[in-house]
Formats: C-alpha cells, sequence, structure tokens
C-alpha cells in the first residue's frame, strides 16, 4: 500500500520522494543545443506561477517529508525577485524542514548573486559548463561568452559556495575535452559531472550524431586517470568516483547507459505548475487552477501531491537509435530543469 502519511512520501514502488526540483522560469539568457530551441516561443506572464505560488507549494512538499529542493530553469537567476524566494525557502533549512536548498544555473548572474545566495543559505550549486573552448562555448549556447560563466563560477567559490560543474557529454564535440576539464576542476577545487545527453524536446541536430555513452568515457579516462569507487551521493542520480591524482569528484549520470530508476527520489515541478512524477514519462498532476483556486486549503494542496505520489511510474523509456529519430518526451529539457 501507498504510504501518503504526512510523516513523508513513498510511491507505487516503495521509494521514498523526497527531492522536489522545481523549475521557476522557462527563460534563459542562452540557447543550448540539447536544452533549447534556437527560436523559442516563451510562455505568457500569466501561465507562469507567482513565486508566492512556487513557495507556497514547495511548503506544501516539505510539510510532507521533502528535505531537498533544487531551482532550476530555464535560467532560474534570471526571474526577477528570485533571490525572494530563495530566500524564504533557505529560511526552512533546518529540523522537519530542508536539508538542503541547491540551484542550477549557468553561471551568468552568479558574479552579482552569489554572495546573496550565500547569504540566504545556499552552500552547494551546479553551473552548466559543457567546454572551456570559447569557439565551442559560442557553438553549443549558441551565443554565450564563456568569460561570463567562469567569471561567474570563480565569485559562487568566493561568496562560499561549493560549486559543481555540470558537462552534457556530445559526440564530435567537447569529447575530446573531458581530461582538460578533469585537470581544470582539479586546478580550482570544483567537482565535475558527466551527463549523457537525452532524448527530449524537437531542437535541431540528429540526437543519435550526439549520443556519447558515458561508460565508453569512463573507459578513456582511465587511461589516464586513477579513478577509486566513492560511495558519495547527493541525492540525486549521479554516481561518483574520486579522482586520485586531483583529490575530487567526478560524477556520471547515465540516463541511457544504466537506468537509475530503481533508487529514483525525486519529482519535477515546471514554472507552469505542471508536476512530472518521471522526467522522461508525459503522464503529470496539474497544480497552477489548484494553487489559484481560493476554495482549495492546505490539506487540499497536500491531498493533490499524494494523489500525484500514487502515479510515479517505475521508470523511464529513453531510447536513441536510427530507428528512434523522434524524441522520448516533446517537452524540451528547459521546461523540466533537467
Amino acid at each position: 500500500m501507498t504510504d501518503t502519511t504526512a510523516a513523508g512520501l513513498t510511491d507505487p514502488f516503495g521509494r521514498a520522494v523526497t527531492y522536489l526540483r522545481v523549475s521557476v522560469t522557462d527563460r534563459c539568457d542562452l540557447r543550448c543545443v540539447y536544452c533549447m530551441a534556437e527560436d523559442m516561443t516563451f510562455l505568457p506572464k500569466r501561465e507562469i506561477l507567482t513565486l508566492e505560488e512556487i513557495d507556497r507549494l514547495c511548503g506544501a512538499f516539505i510539510a510532507l517529508g521533502t528535505d531537498k529542493i533544487r531551482l532550476t530553469g530555464g535560467e532560474p537567476l534570471v526571474r526577477k525577485g528570485m533571490i525572494n524566494l530563495v530566500r524564504s525557502l533557505g529560511a526552512r533549512i533546518g529540523d522537519g524542514g530542508l536539508r538542503e536548498l541547491t540551484i542550477t544555473t549557468n553561471g551568468t548572474q552568479l558574479p552579482k548573486m552569489a554572495t546573496e545566495l550565500f547569504d540566504a543559505g545556499v552552500r552547494r550549486i551546479n553551473v552548466s559548463l559543457d567546454t572551456l573552448d570559447p569557439a565551442v562555448f559560442a557553438a553549443i549556447t549558441r551565443w554565450g561568452k564563456i568569460d561570463q560563466t567562469l567569471d561567474g563560477i570563480f565569485a559562487a567559490k568566493a561568496a562560499g559556495l561549493a560549486v559543481k560543474v555540470n558537462a552534457v557529454a556530445l559526440k564530435g564535440v567537447n569529447e575530446d575535452e573531458f581530461d582538460r576539464m578533469i585537470a581544470w576542476c582539479g586546478e580550482h577545487g570544483l567537482d565535475l559531472c558527466l551527463i549523457e545527453t537525452m532524448p527530449m524536446g524537437d531542437i535541431s541536430g540528429d540526437r543519435t550524431d550526439q549520443y556519447l555513452p558515458l561508460s565508453l568515457v569512463r573507459s578513456r579516462l582511465r587511461q589516464h586517470w586513477t579513478l577509486e569507487e566513492s560511495d558519495y551521493r547527493t541525492g540525486g542520480p549521479a554516481r561518483y568516483v574520486t579522482v586520485k591524482e586531483t583529490g575530487r569528484r567526478l560524477g556520471f549520470i547515465t540516463p541511457m547507459t544504466h537506468n537509475f530508476c530503481e533508487s529514483c527520489n525525486r519529482v519535477r515541478l515546471t514554472c507552469t505548475g505542471t508536476l512530472f512524477m518521471c522526467l522522461g514519462q508525459d503522464d503529470a498532476a496539474e497544480f497552477r487552477e489548484l494553487l489559484r483556486d481560493p476554495a482549495v486549503d492546505d490539506a487540499g494542496l497536500a491531498q493533490a501531491i499524494r494523489d500525484a505520489i500514487t502515479r510515479k511510474p517505475k521508470g523511464h523509456d529513453f531510447v536513441i537509435d536510427r530507428r528512434h529519430k523522434r524524441p522520448a518526451v516533446a517537452r524540451h529539457m528547459s521546461m523540466t530543469g533537467g
């Protein structure tokens, strides 16, 4: 029987759901090729949850046992007033509340926001950086300037934030850079996480041409680095090793070569109030109208969350090969924040 008591949320397969990823905006100041179309049509403001609505829904999840929230986008830090949401959620860190509040960002806004984020309670962030080559960075992001992201990383470090670099592994694009990135992260005291590209969204390019299995990458890296097994976990899907030569962690997120669904503890809320119980499935629960209905109190909101968790599927069905040219799900990665 599914446990839906206030003490916690457990899905039909016995997995405790304790991790909420929240996309606060569909907008971004970059256009990464694996995340967005070049000419994106963004949502009208009325369809986007207000920061107050997001805060209320996050509070309901926390009351039901959620102890980790990650704020994502699009690019979360471009949303006006974002720091107010961070402060409100940061105030819930502690006994009976959140264990951790984290953010995934492209880093461009960190030079002006890193200190405020630290002061609000954030201690760890992920920064998306797929390459150290300025030309390749511009190609992947379509118009980005790598110095903005690098300045953001160093500003975050200076503010006291632990930084993990996220890099999507793209065949023929950045696959010859991972040795350099490991060395660079070691030099600057950063962890690195490599991510397999996922079949999401109608974007340009043949996904079979981009796909690079991390099992192959790991084998190549062992030729130059000593990768020591680690039991370190952050609560997400990454599996980590320690790079002996640098002392830093190296993570692998492998939705394609190794389905990590058996330990999935998370659900994802979009900026429109849609809750996806699985990144790779289309089934979802809608919360925007509930949040805007004065007749729905906190108890009703909590029950809607419990009902949604009873629909969490066993796993995703991602596949990339020459026979499956369409994405597994049609929505862009920017909608659900990864």
